[in-house]
């Protein structure tokens, strides 16, 4: 019966059920204008002593740009340091393509996605999420 008073207490003492979640959001632009077209992701990153930090967040950006991250039936994002990726919502848009060519010497035109990769697949962008969330999450993508 002792055992069981003192895991009782140490539970309530260390607290349960895992990483805590806080309130995410921001806006994101691109080219400063705001992207209602974006999806965005936070992936917590691990670290030698936190090898399994918890699950990724994302959202939709609204017509002005505007999201909220969620996770499952989890609003925000595990407190700590995440790789963040955006990507254009629903696949990508036709545009111009200046790494192929087309056979009268001019850009393809094939689906692309205006956010370069360095925001998405090859992105090493880190986002610091702070003990008590934060709604400046903003990040504005510039192309070249």
């Amino acid at each position: 019966m002792n055992r069981l008073v003192l895991f009782v207490l140490v539970a309530l003492i260390t607290g349960c059920g895992g990483p805590k979640f806080v309130p995410v959001s921001g806006i994101i632009k691109l080219n400063g204008e705001p992207y209602g077209k974006a999806v965005i992701t936070f992936q917590p990153i691990s670290t030698e002593s936190d090898p399994n930090p918890g699950r990724g967040s994302s959202a939709l950006t609204d017509a002005n740009g505007r999201y909220s991250l969620e996770s499952g039936t989890n609003k925000g994002a595990i407190i700590g340091k995440h790789r963040v990726r955006i990507q254009t919502a629903g696949g990508n848009v036709v545009g111009q393509d200046p790494t192929q060519v087309a056979e009268d010497g001019a850009p393809a035109v094939r689906n692309v996605d205006p956010i370069p990769p360095e925001w998405n697949s090859n992105s090493a962008k880190e986002f610091e999420v702070p003990l008590a969330g934060t709604d400046k999450a903003d990040f504005d993508i510039v192309t070249k």
